[in-house]
């Protein structure tokens, strides 16, 4: 039986079987002293750096030493020795008025990143934060606090991405939404990819990942794209992992091979590791055996609620094999996409929700998106569709606590959609509950293509579906008492470095309005690919999807 097989596994991992598992504590702000270490003679920044999980009195500030970053036994070229970090917050970005500043220890047990929890801030104040080693300074990231709880806020910025492959393409969407200088960045999952190989003129190093210096290797590699970097030192994050950063559609402790990959937990335990490493996340995501706690709730004063998920640890395995299915298992109620404990903890945050708006950080499509305009129903298994039940629950809950302004955002898909949200999901009769945007992939799939009136084949019979483009990009939303309004942001291209950013549709939610409303008229840039027969954006949607 599978709960038994997960049982065992999660035994042997938390006895030490697994060679990844914790066994001792991690020092975030550790300051006692260490044994000297030699100075390092190459500058150890070359990683950036990185903010994330902002709270009203602050925020995490992340960097890694790494001055050799894509060396194979993923420790970035550092000595097997602890070397003390210095770190500064401060008012201004010329650090004239320093308000915060302290030392960490940057431990080979853990890749050599440092992870600091900044407290002692000001709410909704806007920061800036550096770290030294020696002789060498990092470059300059910008953060900002959440407001106070309860604030009145006029408006704030945020955009949110998904789906980053560095051999499928230029990052150049990053450096966009950089530009742009939100107060928060969203990233909803794909944040590197597992495989190995080639592509644009960039190509994975090392082989497909496996082991934990594979993941800090490859995380390392993304870590050096200048785009990447700078959408990190521009803005806080709060990120969520879908399936690449461990294996393509994995369903908690099932790899995707037909064939069950040995020591899979112990696998994933080295990718959510790896992933903890390398992003700014707060000690609550330290991993404890093979497992991490990822979902979590932040809040941004009155104006809104941020409700992150986790799609991947918890779920049950995909029904019928995974894929594009009429399958009438997937239906069965005790299956469950977000497990029983996210499911509560989600059902209790939006009946003590007092916000504005509740936003749903999370992987997969929710919507419905039948591939069968005839009588059978053929979804993705991978989706919310293949969880029917948990989705209706979860639509239920809103409902039911009075939510005033319920908003789904989504990654995964490598395509921008927006999507309404029925009471009954299955059913377009029934009244409009909620709205669901999902973005583009960064780079996954490729340079893309645009239809002209931005309509997908399948908007025919599912009449949610309002918009679709298949260029790579991201979402850029400004969030008032009033509205929230989603820019689809696009480039034309990936296949080389530097296109130009557009917005390809606006669409406007209203305070207390159920639906989507398009403003204006959707823009189309004459520089991009013009989109082939239906026949192949169908082929291609399943495609992009499946393959991940």
């Amino acid at each position: 039986m599978r709960s038994t097989r997960r049982s065992m596994l999660r035994a042997g991992v938390l006895t030490g079987a697994a060679t990844v598992a914790v066994t001792g504590p991690i020092g975030f702000l550790d300051t006692r002293a260490t044994a000297a270490a030699a100075p390092l003679r190459r500058d150890p920044f070359t990683l950036g750096v990185a903010s994330g999980d902002p709270l009203p009195d602050g925020f995490v500030i992340w960097t890694r030493l790494a001055p050799s970053p894509l060396e194979p036994d993923g420790l970035g070229g550092m000595p097997s020795r602890s070397y003390e970090v210095l770190w500064q917050v401060a008012t201004d970005e010329r650090f004239t008025d320093v308000v915060r500043s302290g030392t960490a220890t940057a431990s080979p047990a853990w890749a050599h990143a440092v992870h600091v929890e900044v407290t002692g801030l000001k709410p909704g104040r806007e920061y800036y934060y550096r770290f030294r080693q020696s002789a060498w300074t990092s470059g300059v990231g910008r953060s900002v606090t959440a407001p106070a709880p309860g604030a009145v806020v006029p408006s704030m910025t945020m955009a949110f991405a998904s789906c980053s492959n560095l051999p499928a393409g230029y990052f150049t969407a990053y450096g966009a939404l950089a530009d742009e200088r939100p107060d928060l960045v969203l990233h909803l999952g794909d944040y590197q990819y597992e495989g190995a190989g080639d592509g644009i003129g960039r190509h994975h190093a090392g082989p497909e990942t496996v082991t934990l210096a594979n993941y800090r290797q490859r995380h390392a590699q993304y870590k050096t794209d200048p785009d990447l970097q700078a959408a990190h030192a521009a803005a806080p994050w709060l990120v969520v992992w879908d399936d690449h950063e461990v294996d393509n559609n994995y369903a908690d402790d099932l790899a995707d091979r037909a064939v069950e990959q040995p020591g899979f937990l112990e696998r994933r335990a080295a990718a959510y590791r790896a992933y903890y490493e390398n992003l700014p996340l707060r000690r609550t995501s330290v991993l404890s055996g093979p497992d991490l706690q990822l979902f979590r709730r932040v809040h941004w004063g009155s104006l809104a609620t941020f409700h992150m998920l986790d799609t991947r640890q918890y779920r049950s395995d995909q029904a019928c094999g995974d894929g594009y299915k009429d399958c009438p298992e997937a239906a069965d109620p005790s299956r469950s996409l977000l497990g029983s404990e996210q499911e509560q903890w989600l059902a209790s945050g939006f009946a003590a929700s007092e916000a504005g708006w509740d936003l749903l950080g999370q992987q997969v499509f929710f919507g419905r998106r039948d591939r069968d305009p005839e009588a059978a129903t053929t979804v993705s298994m991978d989706a919310w569709d293949g969880y029917p039940a948990t989705r209706q629950r979860v639509v239920r809950s809103w409902t039911d606590a009075g939510v005033r302004n319920p908003v789904v955002l989504t990654g995964d898909v490598h395509a921008h959609w927006a999507s309404d949200v029925y009471a009954d999901v299955a059913d377009p009769t029934s009244p409009v509950v909620g709205s669901e945007l999902i973005t583009s992939s960064i780079s996954s799939g490729g340079d893309g293509y645009d239809e002209p009136t931005g309509t997908h084949p399948w908007a025919a019979w599912n009449p949610n579906l309002r918009f679709w483009t298949n260029l790579r990009g991201y979402v850029s939303t400004t969030i008032t008492p009033d509205a929230l309004t989603a820019r689809f942001r696009c480039v034309p291209k990936v296949s080389e470095p530097g296109a130009a950013a557009f917005t390809r549709a606006t669409f406007v939610i209203e305070d207390g309005v159920r639906g989507l409303q398009a403003e204006g008229t959707s823009l189309r840039s004459r520089r991009t690919n013009d989109a082939p027969d239906r026949e192949r954006i169908v082929r291609d949607t399943i495609r992009e999807e499946t393959k991940g």
